[in-house]
């Protein structure tokens, strides 16, 4: 299996993760984000949950594109073809990390609604940042 194949198959794994834990498992992961029981008495929490569809919509086709992909890789004969998809992973996976990044800081003052550096979260945190810099060192090596 080649570098980009492996590249392909953990982006389509962690984004049908996302799906399931923003879809599916939403009401969960909203108790993470919102950690403080007597802060989810309003409907603000509520549009929260159900916002999870949205983002588990939007990560369901992102990991089916990457599975496409995957088993596609003689559909994309240039390297800047391949290039290209693998930047789009990049800022996929980099608006996710860069989304977090002002709680990252709001954490370190002591503050924030959710901690980014503590369990799940610090997972996503880590794992999101992984794959961008993979995915865009993978697209600039086949870019040189």
């Amino acid at each position: 299996m080649t570098l980009l194949q492996i590249l392909l198959a953990l982006n389509a794994v962690w984004f049908a993760m996302a799906f399931d834990a923003f879809y599916r498992r939403r009401r969960i992961f909203a108790k993470v984000m919102v950690p403080i029981q007597t802060d989810r008495e309003n409907s603000a929490y509520d549009a929260l949950i159900e916002s999870g569809r949205f983002m588990g919509g939007f990560n369901l086709a992102l990991s089916a594109f990457n599975v496409l992909l995957l088993f596609n890789i003689g559909g994309f004969n240039t390297a800047s073809q391949w290039a290209t998809l693998l930047i789009f992973n990049a800022l996929a996976h980099g608006s996710q990390f860069f989304g977090n990044v002002p709680m990252a800081l709001k954490n370190r003052r002591g503050g924030g609604l959710w901690n980014v550096f503590k369990g799940v979260m610090l997972l996503i945190f880590v794992i999101d940042f992984t794959l961008m810099i993979a995915n865009a060192a993978l697209a600039a090596w086949l870019l040189v």
